[in-house]
């Protein structure tokens, strides 16, 4: 009988930020998923448990090295990509000869004085178990796609859904890819094309007619084209400045390099065709109350993407709340704030306490000034809940010592720590209603839809200050090659940008 085939398994997934947030260090990963060695094995949800589950039912053997995953932040420290890094590599060089690689990444991950992280754990994976072993490597469609991460792996498989709702099931595309390569079933050739088009993800739906979710279904159904392995469409994560920034596409090939070639232009020229289509309208927060309250019923949601957790923003933002309580102070409304001092003020003073707090713009304070109100501590918690669906299902999350905060007929949430949004598994962790609100202040520009797609009257996206904006056409980037969209419109003679997969 011949041995199983060995494939490593392990690998670093955060979204970063350029423009503002919070460092993350291993704390953070703490609080999510931080796993070595055989507790990999133990995943059952997610990118990772969709890979072990192939691995599994395909008899071959996983190596496992470590996965870390934890909520969008500012950057990693030195220390902590340094730590993580080099655990992962020893542990990969200690698990050696493998077959294959699967590294389960992100795309959008950024560190102290390295703007491409993962293209580094690629080349330095690479390094380690030479030309022959093939590395496949899964991201999410926010990716930023380089020429290294391209020119080291072998193939790059994303996420298709947005919201994220594929993680397993990508990860089993990736596995089924790699063991079809070890097996010799097929010889995936690669080509990277991506235009200068970077955009947020307010218009990025893949469950709807939008314009991406046109785009989403088109690059797809190329896959049933003979020969064609995989495809992979690329919104692209806005909220970094470095070179090579971009949206477009990877294409996979059965050993043919011209065809993923003329592929991947294809979407990428489609993309750049339809960029326009993906800036979002906006208003400022008192313009979107005033509009709530001519709404019959609720919730009405207003959307503060310039500080979403998710994307790396620090959560501390308070500018919905001031104009609820300038515009709409009687109005039931429910308000998330990462504030971890006015959060320790509401556990020191106790439930039913009657507080004066000097509220939000603490973490990341260059977004805004703090709100001083009044008001009474209703409820006290712990932060814990677990996530029902979408990357982490099943992960518990964490956000620290937590407080409902009630200002007149207005609730705020604060939180010691900031947290992805998936669902409003953090409102009823903490016995909040949303459903029973006239004003929902949501802080992430997709998401939203799962927990209140089915609820909403009316959705209006505000503009407001932070890092992480519905569009970046008034961010200054330096680091980006120029020009690109939204910060020109039109760019005359333009060709997409190609990347060749290792080998080519």
């Amino acid at each position: 009988m011949a041995a199983k085939p060995r494939i490593a398994v392990g690998g670093i997934l955060t979204e970063c930020n350029h423009l503002g947030g919070l460092p993350i260090d291993i704390s953070w990963f703490e609080r999510y998923e931080l796993r070595f060695g055989s507790d990999v094995l133990k995943i059952d949800s997610g990118v990772v448990g969709g890979m072990l589950e192939v691995l599994d039912k395909r008899e071959a053997e996983a190596a496992p090295l470590l996965f870390a995953s934890t909520c969008p932040g500012g950057h990693l420290t030195s220390e902590c990509y340094g730590q993580l890094k080099s655990d992962l590599l020893d542990r990969l060089a200690a698990s050696l000869p493998v077959k294959g690689v699967l590294l389960p990444l992100h795309g959008a991950m950024v560190a102290e004085r390295v703007d491409d992280p993962e293209g580094d754990l690629i080349r330095s994976v690479r390094k380690v178990v030479g030309s022959d072993v093939p590395i496949m490597v899964t991201l999410d469609l926010h990716a930023q796609v380089t020429d290294e991460m391209v020119s080291f792996a072998d193939a790059l498989v994303a996420w298709e859904t947005y919201p994220h709702a594929d993680s397993y099931s990508t990860g089993q595309r990736g596995a089924r890819l790699i063991l079809d390569a070890v097996e010799g079933k097929c010889h995936p050739t690669m080509v990277a094309a991506t235009v200068p088009v970077v955009t947020g993800g307010i218009h990025g739906s893949t469950e709807d007619d939008s314009p991406f979710a046109q785009m989403m279904q088109h690059t797809k159904a190329l896959e049933k084209q003979d020969g064609v392995l995989s495809t992979s469409l690329f919104l692209g994560h806005p909220y970094l400045d470095m070179a090579q920034m971009g949206s477009g596409a990877v294409v996979i090939t059965d050993n043919d390099v011209d065809g993923a070639r003329a592929l991947a232009a294809e979407i990428a020229q489609m993309y750049w065709n339809r960029r326009f289509e993906l800036e979002p309208n906006v208003m400022t927060p008192c313009e979107a109350i005033a509009a709530g309250l001519e709404v019959d019923g609720g919730p009405v949601l207003l959307v503060e993407t310039a500080d979403c957790c998710g994307g790396g923003a620090a959560g501390d933002s308070v500018a919905t709340l001031k104009a609820l309580l300038e515009t709409a102070p009687n109005a039931s409304s429910l308000v998330p704030v990462v504030d971890a001092e006015a959060a320790a003020a509401c556990h020191a003073a106790g439930e039913g306490s009657l507080l004066t707090l000097v509220l939000g713009h603490k973490h990341d304070p260059v977004w805004g000034e703090p709100v001083t109100v009044s008001g009474t501590v209703v409820r006290l918690g712990d932060g814990r809940f677990r996530y029902e669906g979408g990357i982490w299902d099943g992960v518990d999350g964490n956000m620290g010592a937590t407080a409902v905060f009630r200002i007149g007929s207005i609730e705020v949430m604060i939180t010691t720590h900031a947290t992805y949004d998936w669902k409003d598994e953090q409102f009823c962790s903490m016995e909040c209603d949303p459903s029973s609100c006239k004003f929902i202040v949501a802080k992430n520009p997709m998401n939203y839809r799962v927990a209140y797609g089915d609820i909403a009257k009316a959705i209006f996206i505000l503009n407001t200050t932070g890092p992480t904006p519905a569009t970046i056409k008034h961010v200054s980037l330096s680091k980006i090659e120029h020009p690109y969209f939204p910060a020109v419109e039109d760019i005359p003679g333009l060709v997409p940008r190609f990347a060749l997969g290792y080998g080519l």
